[in-house]
């Protein structure tokens, strides 16, 4: 699904779900174009991340798909001299540390199960059907736009910046 130029990051992240893609392909691939990859790549490389990582209900796909934009557009390289890499790898845990803070400050946690507590949402590996009812029953459309959303300012930010 090519992102249509007139959609914010949140309404193709919604979109991308609402077609079948889980939380982390949505969040991912809301954002291909500035991971410099075709969004075919990034949905495979998300793939297993949904579900709370392969439907184990642990960390929100909406939380690793943002994870996975900030390495591949602010990532740093280990191959530098050791002063640099200490600080390299210090601004990226710290700016993923502040993302998963706002998310957890919206939500009160980072973890599938929590999120979807009531929902009947289980940790089998087959994925549930995509009815209306799941649709329904679940915060995952608004999670996911909420997450592309802060990604997307984080990202606007430091375009400034630079």
């Amino acid at each position: 699904m090519k992102r249509n130029q007139h959609l914010s990051k949140a309404e193709h992240a919604r979109a991308l779900f609402e077609s079948g893609c889980n939380c982390a392909q949505s969040v991912a691939g809301s954002f291909y174009q500035e991971m410099g990859l075709s969004e075919e790549t990034v949905l495979l490389l998300a793939s297993p991340f949904g579900g709370g990582i392969s439907r184990m209900r642990e960390t929100c796909g909406a939380v690793t798909g943002m994870m996975m934009v900030l390495g591949l557009t602010h990532g740093y390289q280990p191959f530098t001299d050791e002063e640099t890499h200490l600080r390299e790898k210090t601004r990226v845990y710290r700016t993923g540390q502040e993302l998963a803070e706002s998310f957890r400050r919206k939500y009160g946690t980072l973890l599938c199960r929590e999120l979807l507590r009531g929902t009947g949402a289980d940790d089998t590996p087959e994925p549930s059907a995509r009815t209306e009812q799941y649709y329904r029953s679940r915060p995952c459309a608004e999670i996911i736009a909420f997450a592309a959303s802060l990604l997307d300012e984080y990202l606007q930010e430091q375009n400034r910046k630079e």
